[in-house]
């Protein structure tokens, strides 16, 4: 990999996993929906006129119908799923746990029929949920397995995404899919906002909201194209064992969220299993959905 894919590769492994700290923040004291709101409607304002100078839009809205079911399961379930989670488990821990997206999306791929169980990634399977199940089991209080529900679901959606992306929006723009889908979802939120608009907004529940947009989003999904550019995307996705760590310690390091025997235990079950689970086979099926087995990343 030259300097720069490796620059490109750090920048996004911290980018993408600062989202659940913001989310965090914001969700004390601004509803989940209209920090996803904000967050999709000042991305999307930011991103609209680069697809459109890049006319990009067009090839996406060809694919209208599958676009918003991609938006759905991709950002507006998601974001707005995330923060409800958030706002009984730490940030640490919602990181810790999306990380499972890999390993569902290899059953998804497995189950389509664009890849095979074998031996090893059986054993990756196990071995990453059985990291979920101590991170749950060690960490996480009866009344808030509501909350680690909303945070699969909105796993099941982020390992869902890129297989559209893969077998339906394949010849569509990039960057047209995501400022189309950024589009759709504020428009999906709008109805709602003004009757859960906070009267007040402290400052640092907005900066989160603004970094969410400006940060995780607009330059995330930049960098993101820059870099599967410059590596390719099987080896672009590879920030997804990187993420978690980021998330859990600026949880740890900025709001002193304690580091639990669940995480101690979980966290490298967890990234061992995604490992294992999602490298390919050695006669690996055709399609490009192999590689994006592991693409996710953020509250992203």
């Amino acid at each position: 990999m030259t300097r720069r894919g490796w620059a490109l590769f750090l920048a996004l492994s911290v980018i993408w996993g600062v989202p659940y700290l913001l989310i965090r923040i914001a969700v004390v004291d601004i509803d989940p929906l209209v920090v996803a709101f904000g967050r999709t409607l000042i991305g999307a304002a930011v991103l609209l006129p680069i697809a459109l100078y890049a006319k990009g839009m067009s090839s996406a809205l060809k694919h209208w119908k599958w676009l918003l079911v991609y938006t759905l399961v991709e950002i507006s379930g998601p974001w707005l799923l995330l923060g409800h989670a958030e706002k009984r488990l730490t940030s640490s821990t919602a990181g810790l746990l999306i990380a499972v997206v890999p390993l569902i999306a290899a059953v998804i791929v497995t189950r389509l029929g664009h890849d095979k169980f074998d031996t090893r990634r059986l054993v990756g399977l196990g071995i990453g949920f059985a990291g979920v199940a101590a991170l749950v089991g060690l960490d996480i209080h009866f009344s808030d397995l509501t909350a680690v529900g909303a945070i699969m679901l909105t796993a099941l959606g982020y390992a869902i995404g890129p297989i559209i992306v893969s077998r339906k929006l394949g010849d569509a723009s990039p960057i047209g899919v995501v400022t189309g889908s950024l589009v759709i979802a504020t428009v999906l939120y709008a109805p709602f906002a003004p009757f859960l608009w906070p009267d007040r907004i402290p400052a640092d529940a907005g900066w989160s909201v603004l970094g969410l947009a400006l940060i995780c989003t607009v330059a995330a999904f930049l960098v993101f194209f820059a870099l599967i550019a410059e590596v390719g995307p099987a080896r672009a996705t590879v920030i997804t064992y990187i993420n978690p760590a980021v998330a859990l310690l600026l949880g740890v390091i900025v709001l002193s969220e304690p580091l639990t025997a669940g995480m101690a235990v979980g966290f490298p079950l967890v990234i061992l299993g995604s490992i294992l689970g999602t490298a390919r086979t050695r006669k690996p099926a055709a399609g490009p959905e192999a590689a994006l087995l592991p693409a996710h990343r953020d509250g992203s």
